[in-house]
C-alpha cells in the first residue's frame, strides 16, 4: 500500500508534513489549493479515515499513524479561526499522469 505525505502551510506561516498510509488524500485535497481551516480539517478527517479503513481491510487493524496525523492536524487547526486559510504546498508522491486513451 503506497504511503504519502501532504505538506501544508498554516495561517501563521508554519509548514508541516501530514502522513497518510494511502494515496486517498489525492481524492480530497489538491496541491496548490487553499482551504479554510474548517474545510481542510473536514477533508483531512474524511481522507485519513478512508486511508485507515484501507489499512484495516488489508491488514486487519486500523492505522495508528493515520490517527496520529489527524490528531496533529486538529491540534494545529484549533489554534486558528475556522475561516483562516491553509495551503496545500505539495503531495508526495504525486498522482501519475492520466494515460491517454487510444482509439
Amino acid at each position: 500500500m503506497p504511503e504519502m505525505t501532504v505538506t501544508v502551510r498554516w495561517p501563521d506561516g508554519g509548514v508541516a508534513d501530514c502522513y497518510s498510509p494511502s494515496l486517498v488524500m489525492h481524492d480530497h485535497l489538491e496541491p496548490g489549493a487553499t482551504y479554510r481551516i474548517d474545510e481542510f480539517t473536514r477533508r483531512s478527517s474524511t481522507a485519513l479515515a478512508e486511508a485507515s479503513e484501507r489499512v484495516r481491510a488489508r491488514y486487519g487493524f486500523t492505522c495508528s499513524a493515520s490517527a496520529a496525523s489527524l490528531d496533529r492536524i486538529r491540534a494545529t487547526a484549533s489554534r486558528f479561526d475556522a475561516a483562516d486559510l491553509v495551503e496545500v504546498l505539495a503531495m508526495q508522491p504525486p498522482l501519475p499522469p492520466a494515460s491517454e486513451e487510444t482509439p
